[in-house]
């Protein structure tokens, strides 16, 4: 038998082999893509607050099979966010193939608006929601929160300083708590006064290099600073009362080292508080596999956030 003969043998003998591994390839595509393109309803650009002058907004994504707990959705990425309607469902299919209702709350992104104002703003948000809960279908009572990078640092915040309004506030919204109840995040930033190697790190215990503006006129003041960095960073808020946290980072992260989730984490097992850190080997400020450990996020407010 010649080579070519053998060749063209063994070519007819892979075909079934083949058409199977293809077959298989089309269906886990299919599969894959059926189960990040949930059907939901969406509700874009609701009006929760305004911020100078311009309007704060959420969207409302909700399954087909909702489940009566919402989860809030801090869009957030160097304290910038997005406009409505940009979130895309597939985004957070884990989470709403769960039955969650989600909360995209957006903010006014930095200059235009100080951390200090966004972490006031977002706190709104949450009041926004828990004033409407029963328009929405959701327990008011059990919140969730989630987020990345600057979306985590936000969530932080809420975790550790989120609670009632005051109680003789004018719009009754602002009386509601922006308390959350259970929190899963990614590489959040949580000590802006002790950035350790991060790449924004100015070296003199200044804010972050690429963000001064984002922290107002009185960032460059050392002094002022101190404070400012102080209140914006959720490690130095930790309390008994931290909801359960949930926090995947990447430990090649140069933006926001790991060192940051490890000190939070740190006090807050301190107080027995119940919080779990998952680092990513060779993860760097966001990584590939994130869409897959959304659904351990799913499963985390399965576990803390109903009941």
């Amino acid at each position: 038998m010649s080579l070519w003969k053998k060749i063209t043998k063994r070519l007819r003998s892979l075909i079934p082999f083949l058409l199977v591994v293809g077959a298989c390839t089309v269906l886990i595509v299919a599969v894959g893509w059926w189960y990040y393109h949930p059907s939901v309803e969406r509700t874009d650009g609701i009006v929760y607050g305004q911020r100078n002058g311009e309007s704060l907004y959420l969207d409302v994504i909700r399954p087909t099979k909702p489940n009566g707990y919402g989860v809030a959705l801090m869009v957030s990425g160097g304290w910038k966010s997005q406009r409505p309607g940009e979130v895309p469902v597939w985004l957070l299919a884990p989470v709403l193939r769960r039955g969650y209702t989600v909360f995209a709350v957006m903010h006014v992104s930095q200059p235009d608006s100080t951390v200090m104002e966004i972490i006031d703003d977002v706190n709104r948000g949450i009041r926004f929601i828990r004033y409407h809960a029963e328009e929405y279908d959701i327990d008011p009572k059990h919140i969730g929160v989630t987020g990345g990078s600057a979306g985590g640092h936000l969530s932080l915040m809420l975790a550790t300083c989120g609670g009632p309004g005051p109680a003789d506030a004018e719009d009754p919204i602002d009386r509601e708590s922006s308390a959350v109840q259970a929190v899963a995040i990614f590489y959040p930033a949580t000590d802006l006064l002790n950035l350790g190697d991060s790449t924004e790190n100015p070296g003199d215990g200044g804010p972050p290099k690429s963000f001064v503006k984002a922290f107002g006129p009185d960032s460059t003041n050392m002094e002022k600073w101190k404070l400012i960095g102080r209140d914006c960073s959720p490690v130095y808020h930790v309390t008994r009362q931290l909801p359960p946290t949930l926090i995947y980072h990447g430990d090649a992260d140069t933006l926001v080292p790991l060192d940051q989730s490890e000190r939070f984490c740190d006090a807050a097992k301190q107080l027995d508080c119940n919080v779990k850190l998952v680092v990513h080997p060779g993860g760097g400020h966001g990584w590939l596999s994130m869409l897959w450990d959304l659904r351990a996020f799913g499963k985390w407010f399965d576990k803390h956030l109903k009941g």
